[in-house]
């Protein structure tokens, strides 16, 4: 309870204590007290509490202490408030333990581009290759299999701690357009990548909005921010996607390049009649296939192995073992597979066996395939296909480019839409945004079809 009753009085005397001076007042109806070693402290102490009662302060019963000084221990007592250093990384550590491999390193590549936009000044500031390294692989990364940083990389982690600057700044909106600078720029100064600057400000957004949760800020301080990321065209540029034809032809001069090349056809193969993404196809065991000896097949893909490196995986692995994507941990994906591929793969069993886990595609050496291996041949196969022109295009620059073909085949097929979603792997929505030039030129023959039916229906009338 808080009154303005105080009364002092004067200074006692006792000898026979440590700290013989005490100072003693009445609050309300409450007697308190504290004691000196010197009488000059006890005056002292004295003074300031008849000065609080000077400037009208309220006394708390209690404690016997002024308002000012009641708020003065309060805030002493409360923790220390985070850098934003502090609160990125809690926020990398609280979202670890759920996240894939490839969202932690993501992440980690958010948070260490915007963290030294963030800071008090910049003397005696590492090398931006170096702290980006620091930020990226140390102090945003929660593997119990990551070893003590080298000295050059604790004196940058070290640096960033001391100059982050206090959670409370991002309230500012000049704070927090440097950050959004950084996120716009590679750290040789050339402007980022559309796709990249939207990851980054989604890392950022994630966040400022954890800084909610933790009672930092009441709502997200990007609202008050004029600014956008860039808008992205996500459909698939079409110049650049094999026909069928350049499909096979590809997938057949790696074939005939050497007995790697014939491994890797029935991989490529894989992309290309079945849509699988590179590291759907990577995971697949002989158990995953159903190979009649006649007919269509089919592939029962359960799951994915994206290789992201070592440092984000929870087994120290390059490569994680995991879902499909955009679906439940167990689900699984019902594929089928035409006579063609059937048989390539049967040949391909035949011949090459099964990897030490099981795999259908597997490394040179045994193990996962790596995406430099299968990348290797690929290149080697575009320049037996293409004309020394398309080969400094994008034209079939990566295999991935063969799911682009298989999925926009089925929809020239006439295949239900939803039903080429399903066996892709996406929503319909996505298939419309990225297939729009497929789908509408389905839309023009559908029609076409309608306006007949419409026309003989007028004519019979």
């Amino acid at each position: 309870m808080l009154t303005h009753e105080f009364v002092p009085y004067t200074i006692r005397h006792r000898a026979d204590r440590a700290k013989p001076f005490q100072t003693r007042w009445r609050v309300g109806p409450k007697q308190h007290s504290e004691s000196f070693l010197l009488k000059v402290q006890a005056d002292g102490r004295r003074a300031e509490l008849m000065t609080a009662a000077h400037r009208r302060e309220q006394f708390d019963v209690e404690t016997g202490l002024p308002v000012s000084e009641l708020e003065m221990l309060r805030k002493a007592s409360e923790p220390a408030e985070p850098t934003w250093f502090e609160h990125a990384k809690k926020h990398a550590e609280v979202k670890w333990p759920a996240a894939s491999a490839k969202e932690r390193a993501a992440r980690a590549d958010g948070l260490a581009t915007i963290t030294p936009a963030l800071v008090t000044d910049r003397r005696g500031e590492p090398e931006p290759r170096v702290l980006r390294r620091a930020l990226s692989c140390w102090a945003f990364n929660f593997s119990d299999h990551v070893q003590d940083p080298p000295k050059e990389i604790a004196e940058a982690l070290e640096w960033i701690a001391r100059k982050s600057v206090p959670i409370s700044q991002l309230e500012d909106s000049d704070t927090i357009r440097g950050a959004l600078k950084a996120i716009a720029l590679k750290l040789d100064g050339k402007r980022a990548a559309d796709n990249t600057i939207n990851r980054k400000y989604a890392t950022f957004s994630g966040a400022l909005s954890y800084g909610i949760e933790r009672r930092h800020f009441t709502v997200n301080p990007l609202k008050f921010v004029d600014w956008a990321p860039p808008e992205t065209d996500d459909e698939i540029e079409w110049r650049y996607v094999p026909n069928p034809r350049q499909s096979r032809d590809l997938i057949e001069a790696a074939r005939g390049l050497s007995s790697r090349g014939r491994h890797l056809s029935t991989f490529y193969g894989c992309i290309n009649w079945a849509a699988t993404r590179p590291a759907e196809a990577m995971h697949l065991r002989l158990a995953d296939f159903e190979l009649p000896k006649t007919g269509w097949g089919l592939i029962v893909a359960p799951g994915s192995s994206p290789r992201v490196g070592s440092r984000w995986t929870d087994d120290g692995r390059s490569f994680e073992e995991r879902g499909l994507k955009h679906r439940a941990r167990k689900a699984t994906r019902h594929i089928p597979i035409p006579p063609v591929f059937v048989r390539m793969v049967r040949e391909h069993v035949d011949e090459f066996g099964l990897g030490e886990d099981g795999r259908v595609f597997h490394a040179a050496k045994g193990g996962v395939l790596t995406t430099k291996e299968y990348s290797a041949v690929w290149k080697e196969a575009r320049k037996l296909v293409l004309t020394p022109a398309q080969v400094q295009t994008p034209l079939a620059d990566v295999p991935y480019s063969l799911r682009a073909t298989c999925v926009s085949g089925w929809l020239v097929a006439g295949l239900d839409p939803v039903e080429v979603a399903y066996r892709a792997g996406h929503s319909v929505a996505v298939l419309f945004k990225f297939y729009a030039k497929v789908v509408d030129g389905r839309r023009d023959r559908s029609n076409s079809l309608i306006e007949k039916f419409l026309d003989e229906e007028y004519d019979q009338e």
